[in-house]
């Protein structure tokens, strides 16, 4: 009977360990999020993107489980953000830029002020964020934000040594950039990224204004010749990786705590990487037999002037829109100017 009696509870008691392990297998896996990322998944900054996936599982002890697309394959770069709204994926990673004119306050970050660096640029455009906390951003949960080092000339088969140089060249640019190209002399061609290689490959553009990351990241490289060291007026373009507002908060208060460490390390690492990834950009760059034009105090002092109506402009479009532009402006660079 003794015997009969303990199999019973010992039967009972796996029973009960099984339903456990089960219930908590169900548990480990309730939670699954989508991101989405316009990067190719060997660029750096995809890379990161699918780390901060990973490190999040491991952090929330499996709570979590993201689900990583890279390369445009879950919303195309441009439809991102309007994704992460829709539920098309919880997470999004893109550019401010490239739905132009919705994101006033925060775009500030990428008007042309002299950018020598992707952390500078990065720890800017955070300082902007918890500044101004922006309506434009409520409808969405921010992860974090980052932005590349400081945007310059490339082209294709003709130098640009001086600012006389740009004019007849069109170049493959868009929001802030496109303003940039078209004050300097050139004509911009508005179009994503993912679509540079090809333009420049078919003659469609003579060159593009961007980070010197992009040379080994796109590989646009392989299809430029010169790059103009145009950092007196220098850009840079503002990443967001954000999330649907119902998902983030329906998540655990813990779990939602443990992300938020994880958000302010990575956007660390992404500014960093920029730089990094800037310097590789480089050496691809020169590997390729290509040139780097340097620019002296005074042709230098050309290009800062030539592009300083842009930062005025903005600053009363800004006022048009409501907003007290000249203290937004005037903080960005103020900030700027602090970390450089």
């Amino acid at each position: 009977m003794k015997t009969k009696l303990f199999l019973y509870f010992l039967v009972a008691f796996a029973g009960a360990a099984f339903v456990i392990m089960e219930s908590s297998d169900v548990r480990a896996e309730a939670i699954k999020l989508t991101y989405s990322c316009f990067f190719p998944p060997t660029h750096i900054q995809s890379q990161l993107a699918d780390a901060w996936s990973e490190e999040v599982r491991k952090r929330t002890d499996g709570k979590v489980k993201v689900e990583y697309y890279a390369g445009q394959t879950l919303t195309k770069a441009k439809q991102c953000y309007d994704g992460v709204l829709e539920g098309i994926s919880d997470i999004g990673f893109s550019v401010f830029a490239y739905t132009r004119g919705r994101f006033p306050v925060i775009s500030v970050v990428d008007l042309p002020l002299g950018y020598t660096s992707g952390k500078t640029a990065t720890a800017v455009i955070n300082k902007v964020y918890e500044k101004f906390r922006p309506k434009e951003l409520d409808n969405v949960k921010v992860m974090y934000l980052h932005a590349h080092g400081p945007g310059l000339v490339h082209t294709k088969g003709k130098a640009v040594r001086k600012l006389e140089d740009m004019k007849g060249l069109k170049f493959r640019a868009h929001g802030t950039s496109a303003q940039v190209v078209r004050t300097l002399g050139g004509t911009p061609v508005p179009k994503p990224m993912p679509e540079a290689y090809q333009m420049l490959q078919k003659g469609v553009v003579d060159g593009g204004v961007y980070p010197l990351e992009t040379n080994k990241g796109w590989k646009l490289g392989d299809v430029t010749d010169y790059c103009t060291a145009n950092f007196s007026s220098a850009y840079t373009s503002s990443f967001f990786v954000v999330m649907n507002k119902d998902k983030w908060n329906a998540l655990p208060a813990d779990v939602r705590e443990t992300i938020e460490q994880i958000n302010r390390e990575w956007a660390v690492k992404h500014g960093e990487a920029w730089d990094t990834s800037d310097m590789e950009g480089m050496r691809y760059f020169l590997d390729h037999g290509n040139q780097v034009i340097g620019l002296d105090k005074e042709e230098s002092a050309r290009w800062k002037k030539a592009v300083a109506p842009i930062i005025d402009n903005y600053a009363k479009a800004l006022d048009q829109k409501g907003f007290n532009g000249r203290e937004i402006v005037d903080f960005t660079i103020k900030t700027l100017n602090s970390l450089q």
